[in-house]
């Protein structure tokens, strides 16, 4: 019963096929993840910062916070 739920989550979740005409909506500016490259590096530096490590995203040094 403990491993049925997340099975059932894990089968009933999947992939949807995008029809032609919702691609539009899809690649639309307001559904980029990065839209604000400012925020979005100040993340990745908290972000490498808090778990004192780096790499994965291109950035080299150790987790100090003085990349």
């Amino acid at each position: 019963m403990l491993l049925a739920l997340p099975a059932s989550m894990a089968l009933l979740t999947g992939c949807q096929n995008v029809k032609p005409w919702q691609r539009g909506t899809l690649a639309d500016y307001t559904m980029k993840q990065d839209r604000d490259p400012t925020s979005g590096a100040l993340n990745e530096h908290i972000w490498f910062s808090r778990e004192t490590a780096a790499g994965g995203k291109g950035v080299g040094g150790g987790g100090c916070g003085c990349n």
